[in-house]
């Protein structure tokens, strides 16, 4: 699956300066993977990567998937030692049944955030060999 055009492979290519102005830490951003538009902000904090996922449009859980993959990937050639998943799918404007069940499954659970409010999250532990 790519992500604007590349993939995830090329993504991890990319020189280490270019893929964090992509990111565009503390900033939201707007991006394709597949055929889904995502909105994400992603932050830095010592030694853990936080993911927030404020909107995916189209697409299905095969993008969460993909984007839990990279992710993870990415956290472990960064020395990262943890990843914060939050996903706000309890109060976007049309929240999906399916979805949460899906987050569910996998380990997520309501949590309040500051920031953010009412986001199911995961904080995934990132193991090295």
């Amino acid at each position: 699956m790519e992500i604007e055009g590349l993939t995830p492979a090329a993504l991890r290519a990319l020189p280490s300066g270019e893929l964090d102005a992509l990111l565009a830490f503390g900033r939201p951003i707007t991006f394709r993977i597949g055929s889904a538009t995502v909105l994400a902000e992603f932050n830095q904090d010592d030694d853990c990567l936080t993911v927030n996922l404020a909107h995916i449009d189209g697409g299905g859980e095969g993008v969460l998937v993909s984007l839990w993959k990279l992710v993870t990937a990415f956290a472990k050639e960064r020395g990262y030692r943890r990843v914060l998943w939050n996903v706000h799918a309890l109060t976007c404007a049309n929240p999906n049944p399916r979805l949460q069940r899906f987050l569910g499954e996998r380990g997520f659970v309501e949590t309040h955030s500051e920031r953010h409010g009412r986001v199911l999250s995961r904080l995934e532990p990132i193991q090295y060999p």
